[in-house]
């Protein structure tokens, strides 16, 4: 197992691209949010119009003229600061893969992307499975051997407790969990109907996965992000209850293109003492098993030695006593 340390170099590129990116982040949601659609005076009214949908804001007026005119300077405003700092990461892109940072695939980052845009991402969406990884090399600014990140798909832990908000569900309900997929590459689609798993023209798979209660009859929690027909059913799989219980680490990481996108994993000890569970599973391919064993002490090592986190964290109470004292040989 080699885990590397980033240079001091690396480092610093990394935070400056980190930053730059949040602030990308924070002024393309105003642009989405604050200065989404067009203002404009119909006759004596001022109207804000968003798609087809007019409203009306009130009859012309100083508080309304106010209103216009904050509307149309901060938009432009919201323009320019926006292309200002898109011109910067496309910059800062090519030295990031110069300096091999980028590690998560393209497709995975569109998909991470889209699903950021839809408010879909750490709070009903969670990346798990060996993608995961790269958030906890970013918060420890370290980079595990190359061979535990390799993976053609994306794994999604749907957290079914959390409610939608209206906004959320009505951006879902127009195209489902697919249509926000195929904003990331139009050729995905279901293997299936009404199942689990979605896939592309060049096989890269996305699952959406939630836990098994273990009283199914008394399970209650929504199958589906959306009800229409096409769309995706979570599959119930026993085991991820510890995770959707146990908190959640969010970074910035870079993609293979040298671009940042944001992540949001379960914590590195959750991670760690699930795949060591992954690993003794005798139902499990083998290699497999033998991979989810080598990533649990690499995971370990990251939170314990690089990030100063116990495993005898109250955090971790949702995992058995007995799985949690696998952390000691996970360390050894």
């Amino acid at each position: 197992m080699h885990i590397n340390k980033l240079t001091n170099e690396k480092r610093q590129q990394l935070i400056n691209t980190q930053d730059r990116y949040e602030s990308w982040r924070n002024v393309r949601r105003d642009a989405r949010q604050r200065y989404l659609g067009t203002m404009g005076w119909r006759g004596e009214y001022l109207t804000h119009r968003i798609s087809q949908s007019e409203k009306s804001l009130g009859k012309r007026s100083p508080y309304t003229e106010a209103i216009y005119d904050a509307f149309v300077k901060g938009r432009a405003q919201n323009k320019e600061h926006l292309e200002g700092l898109t011109k910067r990461l496309d910059e800062m892109a090519p030295v990031n893969q110069a300096m091999r940072l980028g590690r998560l695939s393209h497709t995975a980052s569109r998909i991470l992307r889209a699903c950021d845009d839809h408010d879909l991402l750490g709070d009903h969406l969670i990346v798990v499975g060996a993608n995961a990884l790269l958030v906890y090399e970013m918060a420890a600014g370290v980079q595990v051997q190359a061979d535990l990140l390799s993976t053609e798909d994306l794994d999604f832990l749907y957290d079914a407790r959390r409610h939608m908000s209206f906004l959320v569900t009505k951006q879902l309900n127009d195209h489902g969990f697919v249509g926000v997929l195929q904003e990331a590459d139009p050729s995905f689609e279901p293997v299936r109907p009404r199942w689990f798993r979605v896939h592309n023209r060049d096989g890269y798979l996305v699952d959406l996965i939630r836990p098994e209660l273990k009283d199914i009859f008394k399970d209650k929690l929504p199958r589906a992000l959306t009800e229409l027909s096409e769309d995706l059913e979570v599959a119930a799989i026993f085991g991820l209850e510890w995770l959707i219980s146990s908190p959640k680490m969010e970074q910035v990481v870079i993609d293979e293109k040298g671009y940042p996108v944001r992540m949001v994993a379960v914590d590195p000890r959750a991670f760690a003492l699930h795949k060591a569970w992954l690993s003794t599973k005798g139902d499990r391919n083998h290699l497999k098993r033998r991979r989810d064993m080598e990533q649990a002490e690499a995971v370990a090592h990251i939170a314990v030695k690089y990030l100063q986190l116990p495993f005898d964290d109250q955090v971790l109470s949702a995992f058995p006593k007995q799985l949690r004292a696998q952390a000691d040989r996970l360390l050894q």
